[in-house]
């Protein structure tokens, strides 16, 4: 593990960050919510459904996130939506999602996706080339059409289940399985790898806070209007959240979601 470690000198928070908010989560007494008695089968049996053991904390978290977006990067989103023309903000998006690609094409390959590592090279090599660094993404102007994949989902085809649901500081919504997923796409990623090594921390953060504020520009109205209409802005969040995940994991085919034979029982993709 140390040997791990000194290679990866500057991934230590980027690792510690989501796993410490990981462990509060499940850990954290003060955090638990009570579970109904036994002779309550409605209640308990709704309790199961929902999942989250730690929501007292989770809810905590959430308006901590709450209150870090509305001081910070709504308004910034909303700066860079307003001034940027959306020529350049798709520029944006399109580099930003190329620079994703080699992480799509290792868990590609991780889920035994042949076809789909292939779509994903070959996407990312004419788009880094012939689009400019991915500036423009002539790979679907092509007809090929793009996907995401990260380890999270790869752990869920492997088996794992995603346990209990978490509101991790910053990152948002996700679960164990997730959690875990995002620490080890961060490990791998060939970006960050490029950038600790040669002293570029400054791009793994550009990257981030621009992905952070182009998405949360993306989806401005959607959630407003998800928060305006919602008794339950946590709640429907979490609801979301899950939905999203179950078609991202099943390839958007709600039926994959069915026990694979062999040595996975999760869904395949």
């Amino acid at each position: 593990m140390r040997k791990i470690f000194r290679l990866f000198p500057r991934f230590r928070v980027g690792l510690f960050v989501p796993a410490a908010a990981l462990v509060i989560a499940l850990f954290s007494g003060a955090g638990c919510a009570v579970v109904p008695p036994a002779s309550d089968p409605e209640a308990f049996a709704e309790f199961r459904e929902v999942n989250d053991p730690a929501e007292p904390l989770n809810r905590a978290i959430f308006e901590f996130n709450r209150g870090l977006d509305t001081a910070f990067l709504k308004p910034v989103a909303k700066a860079y939506r307003d001034i940027l023309p959306p020529f350049v903000q798709d520029r944006f998006k399109h580099a930003l999602a190329n620079l994703r690609s080699p992480i799509i094409f290792i868990n590609d390959l991780l889920q035994g996706e042949l076809d789909r590592a292939i779509a994903t090279l070959v996407r990312f090599m004419i788009n880094s080339t012939w689009g400019l660094l991915g500036l423009n993404d002539l790979a679907t102007d092509m007809g090929m059409e793009g996907h995401d994949e990260d380890f999270g989902q790869t752990l869920a085809v492997w088996g794992a289940g995603e346990g209990p649901y978490l509101m991790l500081p910053l990152f948002g919504p996700s679960n164990p399985r997730d959690t875990i997923g995002l620490v080890v796409d961060y490990l791998i990623n060939p970006f960050n790898l490029w950038a600790a090594n040669t002293d570029r921390d400054f791009a793994v953060f550009a990257r981030t806070g621009t992905r952070a504020v182009d998405m949360r520009a993306t989806h401005m109205e959607a959630l407003d209007d998800l928060e305006k209409s919602s008794l339950d802005f946590y709640a429907s969040i979490r609801s979301l959240y899950r939905q999203r995940r179950l078609g991202e994991v099943s390839n958007g085919d709600p039926s994959a979601n069915s026990p694979a034979p062999g040595l996975s029982q999760a869904p395949r993709q």
